[in-house]
């Protein structure tokens, strides 16, 4: 059982060990909302921190398909390239306060990096600057090259992710059971559009859900860190999330797969499960998620 102390950190944590951790800022949005998140991480971010681009580090031969985990050899080469070994504590942040940094906490997870190596800054970027710490402007400073151009060897971890058929045998073992046998499929986006209700953000992709999924919204496992501060996101306690998904249906003592719209806020939910005490070898992204499901014209799509 994972200890939610491994996975969150806070931003006086981070401060004091500056000099002993890695840190990426992870920041990302969506297209439509037009934020420069380069621009932004060259204007400002944490001291030391390096841009982990999630539409760069992935799989390059999936075009029709955002971001999907890249192979074991990209990322590797990516570590190389920001001086990042596999003995490292990494330590990711974004803009939102908790958001894509889940996705590529999940990511250095799906990749083997070491247990109680990879840790997310609760509240991100803003609870840094909340708190009054230094940040930092310019581009990242390149690492200096290793001898070994091969030197981070990135060990997949078995069933961390999951795909298109797997979705689809898991769905017909819920079918049959009525819901009892099978991992359970938790969807991660917007009522509106888990019910069919609201269009998706990607055009002509129908909007709707899998046969037998739950839904838990990933702005549901974030409160702000306090009333004088909305904008502050942090992770709801491991009690209020275990409610939370206990309440929307789930047994959280089954397996999960957790979705989304293309695998981000999928990765919320991943990291929100984890600090609530659900074992790592429970937990599945479908790393292609509604957007992968959706475009297969062989795919059962439930409107409610």
């Amino acid at each position: 059982m994972s200890s939610s102390s491994d996975i969150l950190v806070s931003a006086p944590w981070v401060h004091e060990n500056l000099d002993k951790i890695k840190v990426f800022d992870c920041s990302w949005y969506l297209p439509f909302m037009a934020r420069n998140t380069k621009e932004e991480f060259v204007n400002a971010h944490i001291p030391g921190a390096k841009f982990f681009d999630i539409d760069e580090i992935k799989d390059q031969t999936k075009l029709d398909l955002p971001h999907m985990v890249p192979t074991p050899e990209f990322f590797g080469a990516a570590m190389d390239r920001f001086g990042v070994g596999v003995g490292d504590h990494v330590v990711v942040y974004d803009s939102a306060g908790v958001g894509p940094a889940c996705r590529v906490y999940w990511t250095f997870q799906a990749m083997g990096h070491p247990a109680g190596k990879v840790s997310v800054l609760n509240g991100g970027m803003p609870e840094w600057a909340k708190c009054g710490f230094p940040t930092e402007s310019g581009a990242s400073a390149s690492p200096p090259q290793t001898a070994d151009p091969h030197k981070y060897r990135a060990t997949p971890v078995a069933g961390a992710v999951c795909d298109y058929t797997h979705v689809v045998g898991v769905i017909e073992q819920l079918k049959t059971s009525g819901g009892a046998d099978g991992a359970q499929i938790v969807d991660a986006r917007p009522s509106g559009r888990f019910a069919g209700k609201e269009p998706e953000f990607r055009p002509g992709l129908p909007s709707g859900h899998m046969p037998w999924a739950r839904n838990v919204p990933f702005t549901e496992v974030t409160e702000p860190a306090d009333a004088a501060d909305p904008q502050v996101l942090k992770m709801k306690s491991p009690e209020a999330i275990r409610r939370l998904f206990t309440d929307a249906g789930v047994d959280l003592a089954r397996p999960v797969i957790t979705t989304c719209g293309s695998g981000v806020t999928a990765s919320v939910l991943y990291v929100a499960l984890l600090t609530a005490g659900v074992p790592k070898g429970n937990l599945t992204v479908y790393d292609g998620s509604w957007t992968e499901y959706a475009l297969n014209p062989h795919s059962e799509i439930v409107v409610d």
